[in-house]
Parts: C-alpha cells; structure tokens; sequence
C-alpha cells in the first residue's frame, strides 16, 4: 500500500523559479515578496529601499515632479516631422519649383492669346492664327522683352484667286514692344522661316471648277484632269500647269497641253500651232461619216475639207457622181484617218448647216471655239501671291508635292503692331 501523498501548506510561490535567474545582487527574497499579491509578508519596495531606487524597482516617491507618472501619449506623430531636415529642404523646393512652373506656363499661355489677336489684328487675317512661344523660363524672356522662338501657323491666308491652306512659320530673336504678358503692343521679328501650302483640295472650290482634279505631274508640274460644262454638255477637260517663282513674292503659272473632248463627237486644242491645235473630228464621228454616205457627200462639198484631206480634186468629183464610186472612196485604207486630221474650225464656221448634216452640232462647237486659251489659262491658273507685308518676307524652293504647291517661306525684319 503506497503512503498518502503529502500535501503541502502552501501554493510555490512562482518568483521561485525566476529567482534562479536573477543576477546575484538583487534581493530574490524580497523582490518575491514585493511582488507576490498572496504573501502577507510582503512589504514595499521603500521598505527594503528608503531611497525607492533599486534595481529595477520603481520608486513611489512623489516630492520629484521628473518622477511623476504621466498618462502615455497615444495620438502618433507627424510624419512631415519626423522626416529629416535635408528631406524637408527637398520637399520644399520641390513645391515651390511646382508652383513656379504653373506660374510660368500660364503667363505664357496668357501671352500666346494676346499674341495671336495682335498677330490678326496687323496682318488683317480673317481666321485666328495659333500662336506658341517656346522657351523656359518664360518670365525671364518676358523681363528682357525679347522671345527665343515662336511657331505660328495661319489657316486659309487669302493669296489672290486662290487661299493657302495653311502657313507655318518659326520665328526667332523676337524684340518684344511692351510689357508681356498683358501689355503687347507688337514685336520686331529677327528672322523668319518656315512653308506655305496651295492645297489641290481646295483649288477646284477656289477656281470655280469643283469638276476639275489637281495632281503633281513632277517637281514644276501639275496634271489637270475633270469635265468642263459648255453649252449644256460636259467636256471632257485634260491640261497641264508649270509653275514658277516670280519675284520672291508670288508663284507663276503657265497652263499649256489644254484639250476639250467633245465625247465621241470632237476634240479641240486651243493654241497658235495649227498642225497640233484646233477642232478634229472623234475616231468615232469619222468612222460614222465614212459609212453614211450622205454625211460623206456633205463633208466632200466643202472645199475645205476636201483640200485638207491632201487627195487630187478629180478623185473627189468622181465620187460625188455615183455611190459606188462614193464607197470606194470613204473605204479605202487612210480615209478615216484622214479625216480626223482635218481642222474643222473654219470649216464650222463657214458651213454650219452641212456640219450639222455631218452629226456635228454647230452650237456646241461654236461654243467651245468661244472658249479662248487666255480664259481657260485663267480659269486653270494656280498662281497665288503673298500678303503684304511690313519687313522682308520671300518665298523659294517652290515645289510641287501630292498635297499641292509648297514653298519654303523665309523674312527678316518683320514688323507686328507697334511702331517697330
């Protein structure tokens, strides 16, 4: 039988086991006492320390407000203050050049608006130009009144028959007259550069010939293709423009190679050269003549006709005499062509009523011969001169591209508002 299990009086008192633990001058006995709530024995810490100041130990004296307990400050720090001084300095002058550059940019973006009124204003342009002044800092530029550089592209500039599309032009070394942003009252420009262009969209609306196309035939050269409406018909219209620099200020055209086809009735080149020039009838209206031989009777009674053809006088007389004779004739190898290379613009003139006969409406052919090659040069000419302007503005390199015409445009000494 196994002996009772003692018991024992007393619970172990924890602080037992730190005790092995704690360095050897502290008073394991009396700190255990100290602290154990369940011990009577246990007295406060001033009584073993009158001082209240052993290790580990707070002191319950309250004659030293350094001592006094304070309740535990839970709000947090700032984190700008607890940032380092040279970060805050980085801060700082980060705002600030912020702050700086919006001031900056929005004085010039003030200044741009003024800009393009005045601009508008001097050089009496319909439409408003953009305007953008290039540079930081602008207050600087804006304090010795002059402008680095400055882009400005105008639309639909007027330039005679016919309006650019659009110039562009850069300028530099900019005298400022006034006080920018608010006060502009003109500039004196140092140099100028930049390029206009006469576009091809834009050129049948501005000649009046919506029906006519523009396309670049070469670096000088433009190929002119539509219809043209001439007495109730539209004419098939094929011509070609050269273009030239004339004076630095203005672009030259001269429109050659005019043909006006009358669709499957005749042709008509204007022009002084008689051998390539005048009114010769269609591959189609001289084969129908060849085959009808009352068209073919009427058109071999004109004396005209008969000596352009280059055939002897006899052939022709013996052939009106008899329709077999008449059909060999108009059939032989040659007759056809022949008869388109005969100029029809006396003929049409002298002998109207047989060239109706022959399926050629008098009317419309008088019509087109009306048609004089200084008009149509006129009504087909691209030339455009440049605005007005006070100070040395020049055009040069003047090209044709797909667009249209370009040409470089350069100046000095441009003067915009105010007295210069």
């Amino acid at each position: 039988m196994r002996p009772p299990t003692r018991i024992p009086r007393q619970a172990p008192n924890p602080y037992d086991e730190l005790a092995r633990l704690a360095p050897p001058e502290y008073d394991v006995a009396e700190v255990s006492r100290d602290r154990d709530p369940l011990d009577p024995a246990a007295t406060p810490a001033r009584a073993h320390d009158p001082a209240g100041t052993g290790p580990g130990i707070a002191s319950d004296r309250d004659d030293d407000p350094a001592d006094a307990w304070s309740p535990p400050d839970h709000r947090g720090r700032s984190r700008f203050g607890s940032l380092s001084l040279a970060v805050k300095l980085t801060l700082t002058l980060v705002v600030g050049a912020a702050f700086l550059l919006l001031a900056d940019r929005a004085a010039a973006m003030y200044a741009q608006e003024k800009a393009a009124d005045k601009l508008q204003q001097s050089l009496g342009l319909a439409t408003r130009p953009d305007v953008d002044i290039h540079g930081f800092p602008f207050l600087t530029q804006v304090a010795a009144k002059r402008l680095d550089r400055v882009d400005v592209t105008v639309p639909d500039v007027p330039a005679g028959r016919v309006s650019l599309d659009e110039v562009r032009a850069t300028a530099r070394d900019i005298r400022v007259e006034g006080s920018l942003p608010d006060s502009l009252q003109g500039a004196v420009v140092g140099r100028l550069d930049g390029d206009v262009l006469l576009s091809f969209d834009d050129l049948g609306r501005e000649l009046g010939a919506s029906q006519v196309k523009f396309t670049d035939a070469g670096p000088d050269s433009v190929h002119i293709a539509g219809s043209l409406p001439v007495a109730g018909h539209d004419l098939r219209l094929r011509a070609r423009a050269h273009i030239a620099n004339e004076g630095g200020r203005s672009v030259a055209t001269t429109v050659d190679g005019i043909r006006l086809d009358i669709p499957g009735v005749a042709t008509y080149r204007p022009g002084k050269d008689r051998a390539h020039s005048g009114l010769r009838l269609a591959p189609e209206t001289a084969s129908a003549i060849a085959r009808s031989k009352d068209q073919a009777r009427a058109m071999l009674q004109v004396p005209a006709v008969v000596k352009a053809l280059g055939v002897p006088e006899e052939q022709v007389r013996r052939a009106l005499r008899g329709e077999d004779e008449l059909a060999r004739f108009t059939g032989r190898p040659g007759f056809v062509r022949q008869l388109m290379n005969v100029n029809l613009v006396d003929v049409v003139a002298a002998n109207p009523r047989i060239m109706k006969k022959a399926g050629v409406d008098p009317a419309l052919v008088d019509a087109v011969l009306n048609l004089r090659p200084p008009e149509l040069s006129d009504r087909l000419s691209l030339s455009f001169e440049l605005p007005r302007t006070p100070g040395d503005v020049r055009l040069r390199d003047i090209r044709v591209e797909r667009e249209g015409i370009r040409a470089e445009l350069v100046g000095s000494g441009l003067e915009i508002g105010g007295n210069g």
